[in-house]
């Protein structure tokens, strides 16, 4: 699907970036790497096929977390270890071997290391933010999960002085899609909703509630899928990188 072609628009006095899977590859293609973590664990899981094992844990992670409580956003570790004990559970109950506890959660230990090693800037991110920042733009990062992961991500990807304000949902008791989370951030760089952009990957977050508040909202789609099929959520402008935000 082709990203949707914008009529031209000022740029705002104020925009609020994601993280995850905006500004870095984080989460994205959960499907590559718990394959390549299955694949890692073979020997362990034989005579189970490693896909197999990959498929089963992804589709009970899946679910686990279309139904989540907020509060396991800053467990991830932990919801991790019950995904996979989860997985490993419904193999069993379809008759396969029992796979242990252990070896559930030093895959789940393993998968959360594989993301932090794989994780990376997106081409051209940290450029497209010190040009917004340059043009005068106010800049604020706000982004879901707890305060020492994420806090570790700001620091070690050199996020902290490319923005004016830096709103970490498990340093401020609140996170999106909750409206404060918005609110307070346009609060703090003086702005209102007319003034500012949202952008960033989920539709929920960065669509649905920031468009109900009046803020003009950007999904990042970098891989270019397209709007997930029979999605009603209409962003008011799709995206595939950072760079495409800025004028000319």
């Amino acid at each position: 699907m082709t990203p949707m072609k914008p009529a031209i628009r000022p740029l705002p006095r104020a925009m609020l970036i994601d993280m995850d899977d905006t500004i870095l590859s984080a989460y994205g293609r959960p499907e590559i790497a718990w394959n390549t973590i299955a694949n890692e664990f073979a020997e362990e899981l034989a005579p189970l096929p490693p896909q197999q094992v990959a498929t089963t844990v992804l589709a009970f992670a899946k679910n686990f977390w279309a139904n989540a409580d907020a509060s396991w956003r800053l467990r991830l570790a932990e919801a991790r270890h019950l995904t996979v004990k989860g997985g490993f559970a419904a193999l069993a109950a379809a008759g396969y071997r029992a796979l242990p506890d252990d070896l559930a959660i030093r895959l789940a230990d393993r998968f959360t290391t594989y993301r932090e090693e794989e994780m990376f800037v997106f081409p051209g991110a940290h450029e497209a933010i010190d040009k917004l920042k340059a043009l005068g733009i106010k800049l604020a990062l706000v982004t879901n999960g707890a305060a020492d992961t994420q806090r570790a991500k700001v620091e070690r990807f050199e996020l902290a002085h490319r923005f004016h304000h830096i709103q970490i949902e498990g340093e401020h008791g609140f996170g999106k899609p909750e409206e404060r989370a918005y609110l307070h951030a346009m609060d703090t760089l003086g702005v209102t909703a007319k003034d500012t952009w949202m952008i960033g990957d989920n539709l929920e977050w960065e669509v649905v509630t920031p468009q109900r508040l009046g803020i003009y909202s950007i999904w990042i789609d970098v891989h270019g899928d397209g709007l997930p099929e029979g999605s009603l959520v209409k962003p008011d402008r799709i995206i595939r990188s950072l760079g495409e935000l800025l004028p000319g």
